[in-house]
This record gives structure tokens, sequence and C-alpha cells, in this order.
């Protein structure tokens, strides 16, 4: 089974490397991996899909929560959410079959983005099932190039993975003095 797990980690260099070895030490694959930067500063958010058991993702959060970096870690698997993926596909298309491609990115509510004689990219965004069938349906033709973003996931509601709510004054001394979320240079990093 899929798992969809979030981190909130420090916007630091090395962070990205500490979490891909986490699980490259834990003997984990990552099926995919989706960083950018949210709506608080010096905050990046990490969505990770990780095939394998509850006791796996368990471990997963357990292990991320050991990190320096992370800041705050959920596990979105079995919650309501919103899931998408970009999926941007270079398709062989020429005169001939042009209208037959067109169709199919069409019924999908994808959009061409480049047209030359013997090619379109074409970019959706949409939900995996959405874009797995996409592909399917355009590998007649001949599909040249593709490139996918990774899951990114969000709840719906109030619930959030977000960290807006104020820390604790001792929680926050703690970080402080540990080097977590401080000005400048950490005093040691995560192995």
């Amino acid at each position: 089974m899929k798992h969809t797990v979030v981190a909130m980690v420090e916007d630091r260099p090395g962070v990205l490397t500490r979490v891909a070895s986490l699980f490259r030490r834990r003997g984990f694959n990552i099926d995919s991996l989706a960083v950018g930067t949210t709506e608080e500063q010096g905050i990046s958010r990490m969505t990770i899909v990780v095939d394998g058991d509850d006791g796996i993702v368990q471990q997963v959060e357990h292990q991320l929560n050991k990190l320096i970096d992370v800041v705050k870690v959920s596990d979105l698997t079995g919650e309501d959410t919103v899931t998408r993926e970009l999926v941007l596909l270079k398709v062989r298309c020429g005169a001939i079959n042009r209208r037959g491609v067109l169709d199919i990115v069409e019924i999908f509510r994808a959009q061409v983005i480049d047209l030359s004689p013997t090619s379109l990219i074409i970019q959706v965004v949409a939900e995996e099932d959405r874009l797995d069938a996409l592909v399917e349906n355009l590998r007649p033709y001949g599909v040249m190039e593709m490139v996918r973003t990774g899951r990114v996931a969000m709840t719906r509601g109030e619930q959030t993975a977000a960290v807006h709510e104020e820390e604790p004054d001792e929680l926050q001394r703690f970080h402080t003095e540990s080097g977590r979320r401080p000005e400048g240079e950490l005093p040691f990093t995560s192995k």
C-alpha cells in the first residue's frame, strides 16, 4: 500500500540529503518525493510517498522525527485529502494523427503547451490514476518523453500539516538550545 507522509522541514542546505540518507540506510524505497516552500518563511514541505505496510510508515515517521531539521511529520494516509501530480508529456504527433491526440487531450482536460510539426507537449495536473490512464491512451501514438512531479497532498477542511501554532516556551527554549531553527548555521548535523 502507498502511504503519503508530509514532513515540514527547515529550509536549509543538506536537509534533503539527510532525509534521503535516512531512507537509504533503512532500506525504504521512496515512490515519489516532492519538495517546495510553504507559506511560512524558512520552512519547506516534503511530500514523501512510501510503498509498504503500516509498520514501515510508523518507522519512517519515528526516524524522521529524530532528524533535527524536521519540524513536524504527518501521515496523510487514510485522511480525506486532495492529491495531485503534474505531468509533462512529449507525444509523437504529425498532421495525420494530430486530431486523435487532441481528442484524448480534451477528454482528460489536459493542455497542449508546445506544438511542433512532429510532436506535442501536453501538461496535465490530476490524481495519479487519471495521469496513468492518460499516458496509457497516448502510448500508441508514441510517448517520446515524460516527467512527473510526484504526489503533493493536502487534507481537506480545517486540519493542516502546517506549523502555524506557537511553540510553548519550554519547547521553544529546547529547540533554540539544541540548534533547531536558530539564526545562522546549525551547531551540528544529523547523521
